[in-house]
């Protein structure tokens, strides 16, 4: 039975497709194969070998930094994942332990909100600083004089 290979998630094509792999990389290039026959030379077979084993070393570094990236996001997903399933869930609790899910979850509340502050604030000294650069003005530069400022229409 045919199928599309980007639906099938253990396919290369799928991985590039839905982002979990690298696809764009100067790396990914040196694997391609070349069909170009070459006289076998011994000083440039040791330079490729050595060449081979440098590359695979920077592809593996740049992998583990684009996975780094990608799942950066998931412990705070799973730690909300966490807390809703013992929200959910108190009654299945041994009594001694429920109040302190009780503190627990209203301190995590707490935390969330004063994290959604700061991410507004945030927001907001960034559009401070868009706009600061945005009302920069051109300037020249005059021999002996120093700076000039210049008129810009906008």
């Amino acid at each position: 039975m045919k199928r599309n290979p980007r639906k099938l998630a253990w396919t290369k094509s799928f991985r590039r497709a839905h982002g979990k792999e690298m696809t764009v990389d100067s790396t990914l290039q040196f694997a391609q194969r070349r069909n170009i026959p070459i006289r076998y030379n011994r000083e440039l077979v040791a330079t490729t070998l050595q060449a081979m084993q440098r590359v695979s070393e920077i592809r593996s570094r740049r992998e583990r930094q684009f996975y780094r990236n990608r799942m950066r996001g998931n412990k705070a997903k799973q730690l909300e994942a966490d807390r809703k399933l013992v929200a959910e869930n108190q009654h299945l609790l041994p009594p001694q332990y429920r109040d302190q899910v009780v503190q627990a979850l209203e301190g995590a509340e707490a935390v969330q909100k004063e994290e959604m502050e700061l991410e507004v604030g945030e927001e907001k000294v960034e559009k401070v600083q868009k706009e600061k650069v945005k009302a920069k003005r051109k300037q020249r530069l005059v021999r002996g004089e120093g700076v000039e400022e210049m008129d810009v229409d906008e």
